[in-house]
């Protein structure tokens, strides 16, 4: 049974389901090593828990909002829906199937009416949820007194990260999935998290609601907006970055470019 009061908020609800079904994928992540299931069967029961979880909450308590979730058929329907619940039930699906790895996320954000309005990500190996309420949400932490810090793949460096590697001299950082790495820079772990590889709408939905919350910047690589709830489910590059670094990466980006 869910509070009233959090049921009523949206940032509270986000923050809740996120964490509820952080909260379960990491319980049966636990049962499903001890019994030495295959990392396949782990990845396959996490995607497929975490998914029916987040949605028959979502039906229960926000039955009028449309969904778009990564592990559910799209419903096009969404595209005229004035709210949108855009969620990943598990981000980091590898690093969840490997033993030792807290890389991983849960994603949950709202969509409405043509932004994102509230959002939350788990980080449940860490028991850690990050989200937008505004008695809750993060604060952008103070400029670090160390060299800059980006944040990358754990298995290709994008050459976007290259480029504003090498102008602005960064240390690199790799960690697995999206919300992980953009969490980093939330926590004020890392500064940078640049990526030009292509995601869909729901691996950033989320971290980009709680990043902006932080007070972060949040833009596609030439600074124009992140739009969700398009047909096409494909944003084709991101950018989180502590604000007064926005213009010198995008500057290395696009004076490499021309």
């Amino acid at each position: 049974m869910i509070d009233p009061a959090v049921v009523a908020d949206d940032h509270k609800l986000a923050s809740h389901l996120a964490r509820e079904a952080g909260e379960r994928l990491h319980a049966l992540r636990t049962q499903l090593f001890a019994e030495n299931s295959s990392p396949w069967h782990v990845m396959d029961a996490g995607d497929a828990a975490g998914h029916r979880y987040l949605m028959d909450a979502l039906a229960e308590h926000r039955p009028n909002d449309a969904v778009l979730s990564e592990e559910g058929a799209d419903n096009h329907k969404r595209l005229s829906a004035d709210r949108v619940w855009i969620i990943d039930p598990l981000d980091g699906t590898n690093e969840y199937g490997e033993r030792g790895r807290s890389d991983w996320a849960i994603h949950v954000a709202l969509w409405e009416r043509g932004d994102l309005v509230a959002g939350a990500v788990a980080l449940p190996a860490l028991g850690v949820t990050l989200d937008t309420h505004p008695d809750s949400k993060p604060t952008l932490t103070p400029k670090p007194d160390r060299k800059v810090r980006l944040i990358t793949s754990r298995n290709r460096a994008p050459y976007s990260a290259i480029l504003v590697a090498n102008a602005i001299d960064c240390d690199a950082i790799r960690l697995g999935s999206a919300g992980a790495k953009a969490m980093a820079v939330v926590l004020g772990e890392a500064d940078i998290y640049v990526h030009d590889g292509g995601q869909h709408q729901w691996d950033s939905a989320a971290p980009v609601a709680v990043a902006r919350a932080a007070g972060l910047h949040t833009s596609r690589i030439d600074g124009s907006p992140l739009v969700y709830n398009q047909r096409d489910t494909w944003l084709p590059d991101l950018l989180i970055c502590r604000p007064e670094l926005a213009d010198p990466v995008m500057k290395a980006l696009w004076d490499n470019d021309n």
